[in-house]
């Protein structure tokens, strides 16, 4: 990895990320498999929907990939710890090729379907958290930041085109488009072997000891760690308002849409603002806007995110809804960035892939609870009322989040302090590191807990 930083007077630009051979490597793959993963999902539902006639089925088929994520998200991306991060996600797109082939085979049973699609969504959480340890260790400085912000946008654009791509293509042959997908597997896996070094393990023998017990350091280490925490609870607050309007779509159009406006379109309209304003939002703020301003920006867009919803009280066209959604995820994508980039730098390397564990489940859970509830509101209340309040309620709990935001001094000492932990997992002493031996249940540098007294933020 090159020591060469981007300079402190601007952000890093997007010569300087894509100049980085292994980071194009990682984009590519990662972007192939975004797209593979939405045209499996829309031509999935609909060979489940033709074999069954079963709405229900159909619903089942797409929703499993979050299972995952739900029943051991944190678990599964504590493996990523234990072994070469190349290794990982060459083999996790593997087995999802070779499992993506045998759902294409035509004439196989719906709960077949089903089993072998969950067996697939097992291999996303090790991969994902591979691919979100290793990018720290290929982009220096600011230049994480913006590649964080490019992937974020990115992924929100091959959700667009793997949808209309993957229904387009199933509406003809859904056989064609599972084949897609595990080819597009296929191809990431070679990109992979052939473009991301060779790396030891985050996690060494030395430092193993149970599964679980290394995935609760995970959540100890997230949640006792001042800095980290502000920033898990910052991101899953962002997540508890910013994914209603997208989920309550179909409810607005149908409900609110008038004779202006075909229903369908206005859902269509409503669910794809978001991703394009987290577009907008990743590549305007990542790139224009210096990063010592971006880190000054991060609080007040916390608090504008739920604003942009509150006008929703007053009941506008779906097209007004889209746009306040928009701006919503405009917003959203300014600060994600920033804080999943202070993140990876307040982790020690050891720790990486299980923080990603804990902060994807999270951010699923959250997700899905907040369109539950707000759905379930909705039943007994009118739906811009649902919406408004939710999203009033959204700015009072930012403006708590933004006002106990730590300071940059605390936010240094606490990158500082994961530095040097990282230092000590590569064999360098710390200035105060223990004279006494560490236990064999000690899972690692930088453990919060009785075995890791030393902890600079406080």
């Amino acid at each position: 990895m090159s020591d060469e930083r981007p300079s402190p007077e601007g952000p890093a630009t997007f010569r300087e990320v894509f100049g980085q051979r292994e980071y194009r490597a990682v984009f590519a793959a990662s972007t192939l498999t975004w797209v593979g993963d939405y045209v499996a999902k829309a031509a999935v539902t609909l060979l489940v929907y033709r074999e069954t006639e079963s709405v229900a089925l159909s619903a089942a088929a797409f929703a499993v990939s979050y299972l995952p994520w739900l029943v051991g998200g944190p678990l599964l991306a504590t493996i990523a710890e234990r072994h070469r991060y190349r290794q990982v996600m060459v083999v996790c797109d593997l087995i999802r090729m070779a499992l993506m082939l045998l759902v294409a085979i035509p004439g196989t049973p719906a709960p077949v379907i089903l089993a072998l699609l969950f067996a697939t969504t097992l291999a996303n959480p090790p991969s994902q958290a591979a691919r979100s340890a290793l990018l720290p260790l290929i982009l220096p400085g600011d230049r994480l930041v913006v590649g964080l912000s490019v992937n974020a946008s990115v992924g929100q654009a091959a959700q667009v085109v793997g949808y209309l791509l993957g229904a387009a293509v199933a509406t003809v042959n859904p056989t064609a488009a599972l084949l897609m997908n595990a080819g597009a597997f296929g191809l990431s896996a070679v990109i992979v072997r052939l473009g991301v070094q060779d790396r030891p393990p985050a996690m060494t023998g030395a430092h193993r000891s149970h599964l679980l017990r290394e995935t609760a350091a995970g959540f100890q280490m997230v949640f006792r760690t001042p800095v980290l925490r502000a920033i898990a609870v910052l991101v899953f607050s962002a997540m508890l308002f910013s994914i209603v309007p997208e989920g309550l779509a179909a409810a607005w159009a149908n409900e609110h849409a008038g004779e202006s406006m075909n229903p369908g379109l206005a859902q269509a309209v409503i669910m794809a603002a978001t991703p394009v304003g987290f577009i907008l939002g990743g590549l305007i703020i990542g790139r224009a806007i210096a990063p010592a301003r971006r880190l000054r920006l991060l609080r007040p867009l916390a608090v504008a995110a739920p604003l942009a919803l509150v006008p929703a009280l007053l009941d506008p066209p779906p097209v007004v809804v889209a746009l306040l959604a928009a701006v919503c995820g405009f917003a959203v994508a300014g600060l994600l960035p920033m804080a999943n980039g202070l993140f990876v730098q307040a982790l020690p390397d050891g720790f990486r892939a299980r923080a990603f564990g804990v902060m994807a489940t999270g951010v699923q859970v959250i997700q899905g609870a907040a369109v539950l509830v707000t759905g379930l509101l909705a039943e007994r209340f009118p739906l811009p009322v649902v919406v408004g309040v939710w999203s009033a309620a959204g700015v009072v709990l930012m403006s708590v989040v933004a006002l106990r935001w730590p300071d940059q001094q605390t936010v240094t000492a606490s990158i500082e302090a994961a530095r040097a932990a990282s230092g000590r997992a590569d064999g360098a002493p710390a200035p105060d590191a223990p004279s006494e031996s560490a236990s064999p249940d000690d899972p690692g540098p930088g453990h919060v807990g009785p075995g890791r007294p030393r902890q600079a933020v406080t």
